[in-house]
């Protein structure tokens, strides 16, 4: 009879995990946004704090790692640039890489880290918002940290931080300049689970 009963305990608990795993919600939809600090000058010019947002889909293939993928934009403007006087730079295009997120504890916080790539490229817009030159798209990468705090209902906050790195040489007026940007972006970001 003891068999019986620890073997239908045993069913149980396998069935009641299987559920719960189930329920769990594997993709996710994150709009995140925050202020850009270049790490180094780009093509000799000075960038001044600027600011970022991505809009990024996650899906989760194993219970605490996934993929996700999206678009990004980061936005920096200097007085003074290989280019001319009061120049923006404009980093956009896409985001994809892997993430390993883990739950703190019995708490509703889970810390992230995500690896990934860009494929992005750089504008340089005028002081009237003319495009003056563009590299083209090309690949760079990036790299994140932050937290997850569950705010109910499939929602959550994402504070963090992101650094990302994109190389490209653009042409302006016959005179190619090596432009490296390189930025520490600190993001919030609202998630929702389905």
């Amino acid at each position: 009879m003891k068999t019986k009963a620890l073997l239908a305990i045993a069913i149980l608990a396998l069935a009641l995990n299987s559920f719960a795993q189930e329920t769990e919600k594997r993709f996710g939809f994150e709009l995140s946004g925050g202020a850009s600090f270049a790490t180094s000058e780009l093509g000799g010019a000075n960038l001044q704090a600027g600011f970022g947002a991505e809009a990024i889909l996650h899906y989760r293939f194993m219970p605490y790692t996934g993929i996700y993928a999206g678009w990004g934009y980061s936005a920096f403007s200097a007085e003074n640039s290989f280019a001319g006087a009061n120049i923006d730079f404009e980093e956009t295009g896409y985001v994809f890489g892997l993430q390993f997120k883990h739950p703190v504890g019995m708490s509703p916080v889970s810390y992230y880290v995500r690896a990934g790539g860009l494929y992005n490229h750089i504008e340089i817009e005028n002081e009237d918002g003319e495009t003056t030159g563009d590299t083209g798209h090309g690949l760079g990468w990036q790299a994140a940290v932050g937290v997850d705090v569950a705010l109910g209902r499939n929602w959550s906050l994402t504070p963090g931080m992101k650094f990302n790195s994109l190389s490209h040489e653009v042409t302006i007026e016959n005179v190619t300049t090596q432009l490296d940007l390189n930025y520490l972006q600190l993001r919030i970001g609202i998630l929702k689970k389905f």
